[in-house]
């Protein structure tokens, strides 16, 4: 178990060094001046115990004062080659961060969509700040450290053995020591850890999740249980946290321990050494202080270890991402070019698929939908009106038979090419934290403001924009949180005029708004879908009467098809559904 702990953690590393290679100058730079200020660290010991034990006793006040002003240019250095560290050595983790989360937010764009559906947004989240976040102090401190670590470590120990073979021996007795008992705690810091980063994102993902239904916590008064699910979070978080402090505690207290005990070891050796004459005073004190010239680095070598740990485990959880296959792609597939929306549905399946289950929507289903035409999805939640939109732009693959346009397999498109070609109005429509003018442009980012004013007024919200202070630019807040639904609707609407798509989906685009304002967006509806291949999701009947096949759909598949007209003569499922609805008109 430990062996195959121990490849995962050095394939880790081997997957990490190309990052470094764009910034190669600047870090071997670092990585220079890194061991230049371990060399440094080394050189005041040894003028140290020279003033000592020579220039001071001799009186050689010549060599007093030219050694008093090298320490000084030294450390005059010293400082500059800190600034370097400390400045450039982290722009070096900046900039691989910014990297890895370019690479981390671009492979999310790109994940098929059953991937958000099993993943919470905060725990997303987490990956993206406090995962890059300990990637980049790893990255920046973990060769640096470990450098001047052992440059220092191993200037210390071959002095010391210069000064005395057996005082640095006992030193030396010690380290083994250390070794084995890092060793020994390094499994519980890689559980521990790799158990804090799944509950920093599970607590992220409820704060989250908290922040965005605030004002459906409010309406139903749901504060009390928000605070409690929350709490709940908070109570795992502190308690893996005080398992992680814990194992933190036990390590360092134990590491200073054997570190203080080095001193002590020394100074009582060394000071017999003294008595005994076996040493001067000059190389008792250059001894003292090298020790902690050694201690030092052991030190940083532990705490650089923790670092290691949290910086891997970040890690681990990015690559855990970056190695999901993204949307599928025919490798023949070919830009579609515009289409005229000729749809037709030959034989499809459909099941969404859970970790270990599939729960099947859709059996069996054929329709034909000539370019230009208008057909409505009615019936009971559950039965796939929604699945089968999604389907048509490879939102979901499909499980069995085929989709085609214009008698083309949708399979044999590049996703982005068929995509231009559909436009999509929703039920929930997502506005992004931006300006109208930029929510509108989505239809088509290359528009020229006089374009997307065009398609606001043929939204009908032109006049009500134009109103505002700002203008276009006003700011929508986050998901579209200043406007209404109706002009939420609207400014989608203005976004699918923009695009000018051949296939059109409104997926219950009017069913959350009040029946006035309905009215008023469905005459823009309507003429949003002329001359266009036009599938709509409806519960509200009112809605769908003009179209020109409305098919039925039940968990079982079609249950009727047909005109207004036809289907309420058939007096069945559908007749029911609209006199139910109309009942009290």
């Amino acid at each position: 178990m430990r062996e195959s702990g121990e490849k995962l953690q050095k394939g880790l590393i081997r997957r990490f060094i190309p990052y470094y290679r764009p910034h190669l100058k600047l870090f071997v730079t670092d990585i220079i001046f890194a061991a230049a200020i371990s060399a440094f660290n080394l050189i005041y010991p040894y003028i140290t115990g020279e003033i000592i034990d020579n220039y001071v006793p001799n009186g050689m006040m010549n060599w007093l004062l030219a050694s008093a002003c090298a320490l000084l240019v030294f450390y005059i250095v010293k400082a500059g080659l800190n600034y370097f560290l400390q400045y450039w050595g982290h722009m070096v983790g900046v900039r691989i961060q910014k990297t890895l989360r370019s690479e981390l937010f671009d492979h999310l764009e790109k994940m098929p969509l059953s991937f958000f559906d099993e993943n919470k947004t905060g725990v997303l989240m987490s990956r993206l700040t406090n995962d890059l976040f300990e990637i980049s102090e790893l990255a920046h401190h973990g060769p640096e450290d470990v450098l001047l670590s052992a440059v220092t470590l191993i200037g210390a120990i071959a002095i010391m053995f210069t000064y005395d073979v057996w005082l640095a021996l006992i030193l030396l007795a010690l380290v083994p020591l250390i070794l084995l008992y890092t060793i020994f705690m390094r499994k519980r810091f890689v559980d521990v850890y790799a158990e804090m980063r799944v509950v920093q994102g599970e607590i992220n993902s409820d704060v989250e999740s908290a922040v965005s239904g605030i004002r459906v916590a409010r309406a139903y008064t749901a504060e009390a249980h928000e605070k409690q699910k929350f709490e709940k979070g908070n109570e795992a978080f502190a308690k893996c946290k005080s398992k992680q402090y814990k194992v933190m505690g036990q390590y360092y207290a134990s590491m200073k321990f054997l570190l203080d005990f080095m001193n002590f070891a020394v100074i009582i050796a060394g000071g017999i050494f003294f008595f005994n004459g076996r040493i001067e005073a000059g190389v008792f004190s250059a001894f003292i202080m090298y020790v902690t010239t050694f201690s030092n680095p052991i030190s940083t070598l532990t705490t650089i270890y923790e670092q290691i740990q949290q910086g891997l485990t970040g890690f681990s959880r990015f690559c855990s991402i970056m190695d999901r296959p993204t949307e599928p792609e025919e490798p023949d597939a070919k830009d579609c070019g515009r289409l005229k929306g000729d749809i037709a549905f030959e034989n499809v399946s459909f099941s969404y698929k859970n970790d270990d289950s599939a729960t099947r929507v859709i059996s069996g289903f054929d329709c034909a939908i000539p370019a230009g035409k208008t057909v409505a999805l009615v019936g009971p939640s559950g039965a796939g009106k929604t699945t089968l939109c999604h389907l048509i732009p490879r939102f979901y693959e499909t499980d069995g038979g085929r989709i085609t346009i214009d008698g083309a397999d949708v399979r044999t498109m590049t996703k982005k090419s068929l995509r231009e070609n559909i436009g999509i109005v929703q039920q929930d429509v997502f506005l992004f934290n931006g300006s109208i003018r930029e929510n509108i442009a989505y239809g088509n980012f290359e528009a020229s403001d006089e374009q997307i004013a065009e398609a606001a007024k043929r939204a009908d919200i032109h006049e009500y924009i134009s109103s505002l202070p700002q203008g276009y630019d006003t700011p929508v807040g986050e998901r579209g949180v200043r406007l209404s639904g109706g002009q939420k609707q609207r400014i989608a609407i203005a976004r699918a005029f923009l695009k000018n798509p051949p296939i059109l989906i409104l997926d219950e685009a009017t069913s959350a708004l009040d029946n006035a304002t309905e009215v008023a967006i469905q005459n823009s509806l309507n003429e949003l879908s002329e001359g266009r291949t036009t599938i709509v999701v409806a519960h509200r009947l009112s809605t769908i009467k003009n179209a020109d096949e409305i098919i039925v759909l039940t968990p079982g598949g079609i249950a009727e098809r047909g005109t207004h007209e036809q289907l309420m003569a058939l007096n069945g499922i559908y007749k029911g559904l609209y006199d139910y609805q109309f009942k009290n008109c």
